[in-house]
Order: C-alpha cells, then sequence, then structure tokens
C-alpha cells in the first residue's frame, strides 16, 4: 500500500448538491436563497463589518487618540550593548556601520543611544540621538559622542 491507491472510507465522500436544477430536484425555484432580501439576489456580497443594519462595531465605538504625522521613530540600543560589542570586536568607535555588521539595526533605521547599563571603556559613539544621561555616561568614561544628521 502506498500514497497512489489510498481512498476514503466508504460513505464518507458525498456528491455535492446541484442547485438551481428545475423544480423535479427539490432545490429549484428560489435555489435553497429563500425569498427576497440582499442575500437572495444575484452579485450580492456582504461588506467586511457589516451587521444586517445594526450600526456597526467600528462605528459604535468611540474614537480616541491622536496620530501624530511628524512623529520620529528611533532604534533604542543601550550603553551596555555597546559595551559588549566593542568588548567583542575590539572597536575604538562604535557606528552605524558596526551595529548593521552585527545585526542590530538595519540600514533605515535612526539610532538612539539610552543609558541602561554602564560605559568603562573610552569609546566614540555615533547615533542620530543621545539620551542626556548616555551623553553623560559616554563623555564621564573619557568618550565622544557624534551626531549623526538624519
Amino acid at each position: 500500500m502506498d500514497l497512489s491507491n489510498i481512498k476514503p472510507a466508504a460513505g464518507s465522500v458525498k456528491p455535492s448538491t446541484r442547485i438551481g436544477r428545475g423544480p423535479g430536484s427539490g432545490k429549484g425555484g428560489t435555489s435553497t436563497r429563500g425569498h427576497k432580501g440582499a442575500k437572495s439576489r444575484s452579485g450580492y456580497s456582504r461588506k467586511i463589518g457589516f451587521e444586517g443594519g445594526q450600526m456597526p462595531l467600528q462605528r459604535r465605538l468611540p474614537k480616541w487618540g491622536f496620530k501624530n504625522i511628524n512623529r520620529v521613530e528611533y532604534k533604542a540600543i543601550n550603553l551596555e550593548l555597546i559595551e559588549t560589542l566593542a568588548a567583542a570586536r575590539g572597536l575604538e568607535k562604535v557606528g552605524l556601520e558596526e551595529l548593521r555588521a552585527a545585526g542590530y539595526v538595519n540600514r533605515r533605521a535612526l539610532v538612539k543611544v539610552l543609558a541602561c547599563g554602564t560605559l568603562t571603556r573610552a569609546l566614540t559613539v555615533e547615533a542620530h540621538a543621545f539620551s542626556a544621561a548616555a551623553q553623560k555616561a559616554i563623555e564621564a568614561a573619557g568618550g565622544k559622542t557624534v551626531k549623526i544628521e538624519a
């Protein structure tokens, strides 16, 4: 026995009901669609979210919030990560190229350095933005911050 001669169990597969084939079939006339109404018409398709005329959920719920179209989204990189990356690869400068090569950011990402963790070595760090605490920590360790214009 192999996949080429497997068949479904006897009686488990039935032929599909043929509708609209005259009154003798028992499924003629309205062809199981009932009388009148949108669902009985040809070309009917229910809109997404339609609730039979009842006010749809997306219109019943209140609108709230605000989407700022000028929002700038940054990828957050912690000092802890910069420290481990510099130690592992023996770097004196950590910039976008090094972060991309390590797989932490993609080529379009804007990078912001945050002050989570400590920095023990003097590094030159390049990024689009720095938190005040991160900038202070880098300079306290004898390093330098370089802001890249986006």
